[in-house]
């Protein structure tokens, strides 16, 4: 093949997937291949992976789609990645890992957050002047025990010689980036999620003041870059560890909340996608920074300057789908009947067997009989920050049936979806027609009841279980010069399907959804009691 490709590596909390894309006026997946590592999770709250495992399944993926594509390294003329994000890899001078990375689900460092930011006079349950001068210069504020500050903060206290060793805090990306250039960068939308980032107009630097406020040092932060900027070459020793041809550029690339949006094809102001993968969240693309802090929804970083996306999480949205395929569906309906083997990997079984089940419950009524589930399995961050939150199943009748409750989980995670959307619309007006991605967003079923719930226009792109590669392939494409603006890449990402809501369901799921809004409020004193 003598044609252009490029390599995007999507490092996530599971396993990496690397995806090769053949590069003309669209971007065509040509091969793919997952390796997945470890999650270690402490007693303690503590969750971590071990950042050599990230680097040996770049080298054995790509080892797997060059051969699977038949394609030279020759042909490959640019690398960049999509990351998981808030991460804490801390280096030496010579990027060796001084300790394990922490997750962004590491929640350890309670004590730090609260010596550090949960004293004194408070707005919000937390520090005032630490919050406004977070908000005036960041356009956030390190709320959550999961941000990367308190893990900083934690090593410093709890591994006073790991922490004497450091020389660079990276993200993982930034880690790899490292191992690949011998450069040490951040690109800005990572930086934005440490919270020390000036993302005022005019600025883009790292601040002083709230490295000073929050005690970090200024030296371990490294050069700030934009996602399209080409870092340097891949070293002789990094390109013999993977397999390619040295000197390949090596691109900034972004963290998944910013590619994944790019990689919908959601990049001009105005536009909103939806993703629905383990987790999930609502990102409409604007020129304002805004922050709802009642809504828990901000304005972050994204990967194009001088555009942020408007951002909204659920903490669990495809999870919940696991958790019903793996606890509540097998029996009854007899997913495993046919004892088939599936051995193509994770995404094939799961599709597969996912597929199945939707199929098991394509005739069941729109709202599920009154039934309404809460996706709240491992708490959530917007509209409400609650790590005791907790599933519900409410309503239930003696005519409630497997196929009914599985089809309320469904809604459930569709009304936490729609419940964002309408608070975001509030301050950032979403658009009529959004794009839906993750790896929920294969179901045809599941588009459908998205667009009767949110009453939008629903479209889908080709490999929605992909995009956050097909954001950093895009990067790349405009870090060439091959395309010329983020316009450019919608172009490059064609429409798959689309659907319209039916408006005969509406009362009914508006019905639910009223419900549906108020069962955190009504429950909130029962979580912590239980969850405490």
């Amino acid at each position: 093949m003598d044609s252009d490709c490029i390599l995007a590596y999507d490092i996530g909390t599971t396993g990496v997937k690397t995806c090769l894309f053949r590069m003309t006026s669209t971007l065509t997946l040509i091969a793919s291949a997952t390796k997945e590592y470890p999650i270690q999770l402490l007693p303690n709250g503590g969750a971590e992976q071990n950042p050599e495992d990230f680097w040996l399944a770049m080298r054995s993926t790509t080892e797997l789609v060059l051969s699977e594509a038949n394609v030279s390294n020759e042909t490959i003329q640019g690398i960049s990645f999509c990351s998981q994000m808030q991460g804490l890899v801390l280096v030496d001078e010579v990027f060796r890992p001084v300790r394990n990375a922490m997750s962004y689900m590491d929640q350890r460092a309670t004590k730090e957050m609260k010596f550090g930011i949960l004293h004194g006079f408070k707005i919000e349950g937390i520090n005032a002047f630490k919050l406004l001068v977070s908000l005036w210069i960041t356009g956030a504020v390190a709320a959550s025990v999961k941000d990367p500050i308190w893990k900083y903060k934690w090593v410093e206290k709890n591994e006073p010689d790991n922490f004497s060793k450091v020389r660079w805090w990276f993200d993982v990306k930034e880690y790899l980036i490292a191992k690949c250039t011998n450069q040490a960068v951040m690109t800005k939308d990572s930086a934005f999620a440490t919270f020390l980032y000036n993302s005022r107009k005019g600025k883009g630097n790292w601040s002083p003041l709230l490295c000073k406020l929050f005690g970090v040092r200024r030296e371990h932060l490294p050069k700030l870059i934009n996602a399209e900027e080409n870092v340097g070459g891949l070293t002789e020793e990094a390109a013999k560890f993977l397999g390619l041809k040295t000197g390949i550029p090596v691109f900034g690339g972004g963290g998944d909340a910013s590619l994944i949006g790019v990689g919908a094809g959601a990049v001009s102001e105005g536009d909103t996608h939806i993703y629905a993968g383990t987790s999930g969240w609502i990102g409409t693309v604007t020129k304002k920074r805004t922050v709802d802090i009642n809504a828990r929804i901000a304005s972050i970083v994204g990967s194009r300057e001088g555009y942020y996306n408007y951002f909204g999480e659920q903490e669990t949205s495809g999870k919940c789908l696991q958790w019903v395929k793996d606890h509540l569906a097998l029996d009854e309906i007899d997913l495993y009947l046919e004892k088939k083997k599936i051995t193509d990997g994770p995404d094939a079984v799961y599709e597969s067997l996912f597929e199945f089940m939707f199929d098991s419950i394509k005739d069941t009524e729109p709202g599920s009989q009154g039934v309404i589930f809460t996706p709240w399995l491992h708490g959530n961050r917007c509209p409400f920050e609650d790590p005791k939150a907790r599933g519900i199943f409410f309503n239930i009748s003696l005519h409630t049936g497997k196929r009914i409750l599985i089809r309320a989980v469904i809604e459930g995670i569709l009304f936490h979806k729609r419940w964002i959307l309408e608070l975001s619309n509030q301050k950032v007006p979403t658009s009529k027609t959004i794009r839906f991605v993750g790896g929920v967003a294969r179901s045809n079923f599941i588009c459908q009841m998205l667009a009767d719930i949110t009453g939008k226009t629903i479209e889908r792109v080709e490999h929605p279980e992909n995009v956050g590669a097909i954001g950093a392939a895009a990067i790349v494409a405009l870090g060439l010069g091959k395309i010329q603006t983020y316009e450019d890449i919608k172009k490059m990402i064609p429409v798959d399907k689309t659907w319209v809501p039916n408006p005969k369901v509406k009362p009914v799921y508006d019905k639910n959804f009223s419900v549906f809004k108020n069962l955190y409020e009504t429950n909130q004193k029962h979580f912590a009691i239980l969850n405490s």
